[in-house]
């Protein structure tokens, strides 16, 4: 076993992001409340009935796109370097998961922006949220040595993720720009520092 995906999951993560995308652009057009869900289902190509068999509700079909950050946060913090202290790797990681490298990278906090700023798409996006601390904190507990306080990893990624959670939000009521004064990248470093402060795991080493 290799652990990578079959290509059946492949294909089905593929038209999960495609209807995502249809949603996304939909819902930045007119609204969660004014779009239907066989609105997305056709923008994306497939039926109705297909459509619920990826997602519950129409408000939900945009959670793989608020999640694309945060997976890459974490992905970024598990294959930082090990002798990092945990808040240096976070903060490096987040930094760098909050700035976008190219087109479709700041295309896609675009797309964020919008959708946080649709009250209809505040519990998906709670929902999101609470995947990433989960994620955030199995990878953190994995960076830890044996014995490592359990509370103190839950805060922590607790933390961290607000952290983030908040910056978006601010970022996303606010008219600056994708990167610069007022970025996600900012805000972020900006919360991360005053959320986290106090908590002895930052400066551990694994």
């Amino acid at each position: 076993m290799t652990g990578r995906p079959t290509l059946n999951q492949r294909r089905r993560e593929s038209t999960r992001l495609e209807i995502a995308q249809a949603a996304a652009e939909l819902f930045a057009a007119r609204g969660a409340e004014a779009t239907t869900a066989e609105e997305i289902a056709t923008a994306s190509g497939i039926s109705l009935r297909t459509f619920y068999r990826y997602f519950s509700e129409k408000e939900d079909a945009v959670a793989p796109l608020l999640a694309a950050g945060g997976e890459r946060w974490v992905r970024l913090f598990t294959e930082s370097a090990s002798d990092l202290p945990v808040r240096e790797a976070l903060e490096r990681s987040a930094a760098e998961s909050l700035s976008p490298s190219d087109a479709p990278a700041v295309e896609a906090l675009r797309w964020t922006r919008d959708l946080l700023r649709d009250p209809r798409l505040a519990t998906a996006w709670q929902r999101v949220h609470a995947d990433s601390e989960e994620r955030l904190r199995v990878a953190i507990a994995d960076r830890c040595p044996p014995g490592t306080d359990l509370l103190e990893i839950r805060l922590a990624a607790a933390a961290a993720t607000a952290a983030i959670r908040v910056a978006l939000e601010q970022w996303a009521r606010s008219g600056a720009p994708a990167t610069g004064p007022g970025s996600p990248r900012e805000l972020g470093a900006r919360c991360m520092r005053e959320l986290t402060a106090g908590l002895d795991l930052w400066t551990r080493v694994n």
